[in-house]
């Protein structure tokens, strides 16, 4: 996936928002005003930073070499994917679903319930 591309599928979820958060070089990408994915405009190695629950966490950068962690925001738990190295689309869209739903998870259940499959 390109940057583009994560852009459009980010976009493509339920009331999902973005914005430039403090700069002009990353666009953060939230639901109900929470960031769920962080997407830096000027990295040299194009990428995307998403939350993970901690086990999951683990489990994505044992899976795959084109993942490292990444704290933004004083926040744990959250992984950089690098988007030119070896993992496959259906993959990325996995985790960026993933981060979303971990968001989802934490919300008030009036507003939960919104998402529920």
């Amino acid at each position: 996936m390109n940057i583009e591309e994560v852009r459009e599928y980010c976009l493509s979820l339920p009331n999902v928002t973005e914005q430039f958060p403090f700069d002009d070089v990353s666009l953060v990408f939230k639901v109900e005003d929470k960031m769920f994915l962080l997407l830096p405009l000027d990295a040299e190695e194009p990428s995307v930073s998403l939350k993970c629950n901690p086990e999951m966490a683990v489990e994505l950068r044992e899976r795959y070499q084109a993942v490292e962690s990444a704290y933004h925001f004083n926040k744990k738990h959250w992984n950089a994917i690098f988007l030119e190295r070896d993992m496959p689309d259906e993959e990325i869209k996995k985790w960026i679903r993933h981060s979303f739903r971990e968001v989802i998870a934490k919300l008030p259940k009036k507003i939960r319930d919104r998402y529920a499959d």
